[in-house]
């Protein structure tokens, strides 16, 4: 379910009861969105990939748990709980989930 609030609206949400994982691929569920910005949690099961592809928009992932590789622009970098990585719009990636994986993909208007 979508969240949607209102400019002068906040939004608390705790990420550890809406973590779930599927047995196999990948479960997303988009947290907020509000003009120009989405916020959505992302959780791959072990062993899920996502093949290499690109975005209109600028994202960001922030990584909550778990392990994986990002190739970004060709550049493996590693992914675990802390990690924070901003990815231009057009810019080609892909992912691997070597652990069950979870991470907030921010999505934002390029300029």
């Amino acid at each position: 379910m979508t969240t949607t609030v209102q400019n002068s609206q906040s939004l608390v949400i705790q990420l550890k009861d809406k973590i779930e994982y599927a047995e196999t691929g990948v479960l997303s569920k988009v947290l907020l969105k509000v003009p120009y910005c989405q916020y959505t949690l992302f959780c791959l099961a072990a062993g899920t990939d996502i093949a290499e592809h690109t975005s209109t928009r600028n994202a960001v992932v922030q990584v909550i748990e778990g392990q994986g590789t990002l190739t970004l622009e060709g550049q493996d970098i590693n992914l675990e709980p802390g990690v924070f990585v901003f990815m231009p719009a057009n810019a080609p990636h892909a992912l691997k989930a070597e652990a069950n994986l979870a991470f907030i993909l921010t999505l934002s208007a390029a300029t």
